[in-house]
């Protein structure tokens, strides 16, 4: 018979035979990482690479325009130096002499060099040949018009050398014939330099400025030599062929520059006009101006002028001819019209822009016309501000009585602008630019709602702008949140309506606060108000807890009103948490239904605020908010607000119990317990698998523990009776039901309070002892734990010893 072995033997076979197949496949790995390395080919070793030529840091073109320019710098660094220097040791035939012969030289050693086809040492030498020219129109002043009036005489040069420059250019680009015309591709065609005519266009930005100020003409007439000078620059920029694009550039670089510096004096000038004669002549020039720009976007696009360009060049023109025309009007109207006046010229742009105009025209006047709107609602935005904020400063002086008119309710101490009489015709007046002009379907909502934003501005300042009485102020307000709230509605309730509803409404309470009247009037109309438009969709969650607030604030006054004590008043508040509980259960919508209930809590709070001075009313508040709090939790989906009821009939009958003045930890833990154990066992009950630490604990220990503490203080006989008694009660109560927490914690405090009684005896006991005795107990002690230490260590060897013998 086969024997088999025993499992212990067999574990033992397979792990030898596993460590005897780990060992083979060791060596068979070895043997094949040596295999592939005797397989692998060997590389072959190559020289490193020849190192190749450098190349070199600097291309031939500009090692070539580098010197020429060297050169040429230096060549005219000696002309001007033997001019200034050099001059007076010839004669004035030699100095002649001299200053043409190079001149002459320098400007016609170009047309051999184009031939040839060397065009940058051609540039060189003309552009040193336009230094020379400089020279001896200087030379020519020294020498033969030294009396002359230098300005003058500065701008005759340099018209004669914009003249001569210019037609040297065209003369070196005029078409010849090359010395290889078979092999040039461009035959027939010379390469002229790029400096002579640029040049030109530079030196003819001076004549007009020079001869102005020569002639000392005026502030006026230097700043139309200016403009005009920059027409001519923009003409050259805008007609010049593509082919003579430098020329271009510079000359449009000339129409900014003289342009801007026309454009900024002639805008100092007007500002600066004290009566209609300066203006007009100011807003000839800022008309000028005006004009030059708008005909250069006209002609986009053109090669160089991009649209953007173009609208950007269009909305500066249309902004210097509302300078212009707003100018005149600043000096002929009074001072409050003229922002009117600009606005009303900045909305006549937008007619402008609706003709058959081009598109980047039409773009940058409807641009310009939206910044001077916005500049003018900026400048209105004080007064708004003012009309806004100044309410609120009545908070201090509550019901000082009815002021003497809107503007003294409003501002209540704060300045108020001189000018500001037509703020309210500004603001409106953009509001409806904005309905008119803006179209798109992509921009058309947000018009809508900064011109709804201007609108309402413009009914908030209406009444302090124009004096009107306190009555119309108040009225005008209270239209405005009726309006706002049922635009709203109509709309499908929009932000902007609902948000402005909300300002208006609250800067209507802060302005009804001069009078008892109006306060009381006015807290009711916006309380019945909101209450209206809570049930209207997409309101609910603004309008329901604004109404709310305002009930609140209607009671807070009707208590004052009637002279009521704060507590007495808190009362009345009470009412709105009620309300908003019942209306809380009615809502239909999560948004709306939280609102309220936030409004609700407030006015709770603010019910506790004013109860807080009178123990027993606070009591009484705290025991009322409770109630309204179970109440909300008796609703499925605000359980939790039972906790909230439960802590607030806590502290209702903690204040109660402190106002009477009852010290006994008891009274106080009492209510807690008791509530607690309710909660723990409705939890029990609806859920099984609560344990009874978590259900029963808490609430037993709230109690039990500071009834122990009290107890082990206390030295008469009544408590830790009463104490124990409980304790025992509640052990029982745990042993009937099997219940863990009950019985644990009944038990300690019963057996705690059962050593409290038993500690005078056991005192007696300990000092009746011997002096050996507690160190011979203690010694007991620790034998006691060796030997039951020592015996659980011999049955754990002994165990382990069994389990050894099995393998």
């Amino acid at each position: 018979m086969t024997q088999i072995p025993s499992p212990a033997e067999e574990l033992r076979l397979l792990d030898a035979e596993l460590r005897q197949l780990d060992a083979r496949r060791a060596v068979l790995l070895t043997r094949r990482a040596w295999l592939v390395h005797m397989l692998r080919p060997t590389p072959v070793r190559t020289t490193a690479p020849a190192p190749g030529p450098r190349r070199p840091e600097a291309s031939a073109p500009g090692v070539q325009n580098a010197l020429l320019l060297l050169g040429g710098v230096l060549l005219a660094v000696a002309a001007i130096a033997f001019t200034l220097v050099g001059w007076g040791h010839l004669g004035i035939t030699g100095r002649s002499l001299v200053l043409g012969a190079v001149t002459l030289a320098a400007l016609g050693a170009p047309v051999p060099l184009l031939r040839r086809g060397l065009r940058s040492t051609a540039e060189a030498l003309a552009g040193i040949g336009l230094v020379l020219t400089v020279l001896d129109a200087y030379a020519l002043y020294a020498v033969a018009l030294p009396r002359t009036d230098g300005v003058g005489y500065a701008a005759l040069a340099s018209a004669a050398l914009a003249a001569v420059w210019a037609a040297y250019g065209i003369a070196l680009g005029a078409p010849v014939r090359t010395a290889d015309a078979d092999a040039d591709a461009d035959a027939g065609e010379r390469p002229s330099p790029r400096l002579p005519l640029p040049a030109a266009v530079v030196a003819a930005q001076l004549p007009l400025l020079l001869w102005a100020v020569a002639a000392s003409a005026g502030a006026s007439a230097v700043t139309a030599a200016l403009l005009v000078t920059a027409a001519l620059d923009a003409v050259l920029a805008l007609r010049l062929p593509v082919r003579l694009q430098p020329v271009r550039a510079v000359a449009a670089v000339g129409a900014y520059g003289m342009g801007g510096w026309g454009t900024f004096a002639a805008g100092c000038l007007s500002w600066a006009a004290a009566g209609p004669g300066a203006a007009a002549r100011a807003a000839a020039l800022l008309l000028l101006a005006a004009s030059i720009a708008l005909t250069a976007a006209w002609n986009a696009p053109k090669p160089g002028l991009t649209t953007a360009t173009a609208t950007g060049l269009t909305t500066a023109g249309g902004l210097v001819g509302v300078a212009a025309i707003g100018g005149v009007l600043r000096v002929s109207l009074p001072g409050e019209w003229t922002v009117p006046g600009h606005l009303v010229c900045g909305i006549a742009l937008l007619a402008v822009a609706g003709t058959g105009l081009p598109a980047a025209v039409r773009r940058g006047l409807t641009l310009a016309s939206g910044c001077v709107g916005a500049l003018a609602a900026a400048w209105a935005l004080p007064v708004v501000a003012i009309s806004l904020l100044g309410p609120v400063g009545r908070v201090d002086s509550v019901w000082s009585g009815v002021p003497a008119n809107a503007r003294d309710a409003v501002t209540n101490g704060l300045p108020w602008p001189q000018d500001a009489v037509t703020a309210p015709l500004v603001l409106a007046l953009v509001a409806a630019a904005l309905v008119v002009a803006v179209r798109a379907a992509a921009w058309r909502p947000h018009a809508l709602a900064c011109a709804l934003t201007l609108a309402w501005a413009t009914v908030l300042v209406l009444p302090a702008a124009l004096e009107l009485p306190y009555a119309v102020a108040l009225s005008a307000q209270g239209l405005t949140t009726a309006a706002l709230l049922g635009y709203a509605h109509r709309t499908g309730s929009p932000l902007t309506a609902r948000i402005l509803s909300l300002i208006t409404s609250v800067s209507l309470a802060f302005l009804a606060l001069a009078s008892q009247s109006a306060t009381l009037t006015v807290f009711a109309a916006l309380t019945a108000l909101f209450a209206a438009a809570a049930p209207r969709p997409g309101l609910g969650p603004v309008a329901a807890p604004a109404a709310l607030a305002y009930a609140t604030a209607l009671a807070v006054a009707t208590g004052a009103r009637l002279g009521l004590e704060p507590w007495h008043t808190a009362l009345l508040v009470l009412v709105v948490p009620v309300a908003a509980a019942l209306l809380a259960a009615r809502a239909e919508d999560g948004p709306t239904t939280v609102s309220i209930e936030i409004a609700g809590a407030v006015a709770g709070l603010l019910a506790i605020g004013l109860a807080v001075a009178e123990p027993a009313a606070l009591a009484t508040v705290l025991a009322l908010c409770g109630v309204i709090a179970a109440g909300t939790a008796v609703r499925e989906d605000r359980r939790p607000a039972g906790y909230a009821a439960t802590a607030l009939f806590v502290l209702a009958s903690w204040v109660r119990l402190a106002s009477w003045g009852v010290g006994s930890p008891e009274a106080y833990t009492l209510p807690v317990t008791a509530a607690a154990l309710l909660l723990g066992a409705y939890r029990r009950r609806s859920d099984a698998s609560v344990s009874s630490w978590t259900a029963y604990a808490p609430g037993l220990s709230v109690t039990l523990a500071p009834s122990l503490l009290a107890a082990w203080g206390d030295g008469r006989w009544q408590r830790p009776l009463l104490l124990g008694a409980a304790a025992l009660a509640v052990t029982l109560l745990g042993a009937r039901h099997r219940l863990q927490a009950p019985l644990v914690l009944g038990g300690a405090v019963l057996v705690l309070d059962a050593l409290h009684e038993l500690a005078p005896y056991i005192v007696q006991m300990v000092d009746a002892l011997p002096r050996w005795a507690p160190p011979a107990l203690a010694g007991l002690l620790l034998l006691a734990l060796g030997a039951t230490y020592e015996q659980r260590i011999r049955d754990a060897r002994r165990v382990r010893e069994v389990l050894g013998r099995m393998d």
